[in-house]
């Protein structure tokens, strides 16, 4: 047994055997859930490698340290120089002590501040991996004003010149994952999940019970075409049956071929606009609108209520 980061008990074997070998379209939300968490999913690394040439690691947040949680830095995707960032998790447990589990620090989400102002500066578009359960919640990283570059990074991105797009690949987990979501287009894997906190957590908060996390995975609607039919995101990039693991070579040549495709409508827009329409689509989020006849039983239904008070 391994205990994931949630301390909820996953059977690694089991995870490969029922999961993975699975028709994709029969898979429930917890088996993507399980998918999103299994240990040999590639990492931001893996497709930053397959994705671009050239890429320059960048280091550091200038005002405490580097973060090895978030990997940063300047690429080419083809003839177009780009920044990257990217939440990285550990290949081993050694590798994952070195990554912190992919759960980043304050350092991590100001260095990532920091090169996108200088993406900015150079009009450079901006592609985020994002890939964690959610930000470092120790105290030192409570003491160095987790909450504060977490907000700095959101009212930041929401007035970036220069185009943006993520990519959540993995896990996408709460604040920590949506300081580097705050994009003109959000893609997400078709095993990845997106949430305020995962299934375990939601359980234990609804019903006081961990165990019931596969049945908190459903009514969450976490993930990658439960969001794109709410609107949440804009893409999903296909995977291989049993997960992107099993050709990830086929993953990228999706998620390139949709990046550059992006990037050119999005690069051809004013800087006034471009700002503008990510702005608006973060404000409509959350925003819907019911028919007359909608209203119409909402009223009927408050004046019974009057009546019989």
């Amino acid at each position: 047994m391994q205990s994931n980061d949630n301390g909820f008990n996953v059977t690694k074997s089991s995870v490969k055997t029922s999961v993975t070998r699975k028709d994709k379209d029969s898979l429930t939300e917890w088996e993507r859930v399980q998918l999103a968490r299994l240990a040999g999913r590639p990492t931001s690394l893996e497709y930053i490698k397959l994705l671009f040439n050239d890429f320059i690691e960048l280091h550091g947040d200038r005002y405490y340290g580097d973060d090895h949680a978030i990997v940063g830095g300047i690429a080419m995707l083809s003839d177009l120089p780009v920044t990257v960032i990217a939440q990285q998790k550990g290949l081993s447990t050694e590798d994952n002590i070195y990554r912190n589990f992919g759960m980043p620090h304050p350092e991590g989400y100001r260095k990532s501040l920091r090169l996108m102002k200088q993406a900015e500066k150079f009009g450079r578009p901006v592609i985020c991996f994002v890939d964690t359960q959610g930000a470092f919640p120790g105290i030192g990283a409570e003491e160095r004003g987790q909450a504060e570059a977490i907000a700095q990074n959101l009212m930041h991105m929401s007035q970036l010149k220069v185009p943006i797009i993520t990519v959540i690949i993995g896990e996408g987990g709460s604040g920590g994952a949506l300081a580097l979501a705050v994009a003109d287009k959000v893609y997400m894997l078709e095993n990845a999940i997106y949430s305020i906190l995962s299934p375990e957590g939601f359980a234990t908060i609804l019903w006081k019970d961990a165990s019931r996390a596969p049945e908190a995975a459903e009514k969450m609607r976490l993930t990658a075409r439960k969001l794109r039919e709410e609107y949440l995101i804009d893409r999903v990039i296909p995977e291989p049956p049993g997960g992107a693991q099993n050709n990830v070579d086929f993953v990228a040549t999706k998620l390139r071929r949709a990046i550059i495709q992006d990037l050119k409508i999005l690069m051809s827009k004013k800087t006034v606009n471009l700002v503008k329409d990510r702005y608006d689509r973060f404000r409509v989020i959350g925003v819907f609108s019911h028919s007359k006849s909608d209203f119409d039983q909402f009223e009927s239904s408050a004046q019974a209520e009057e009546t019989k008070e």
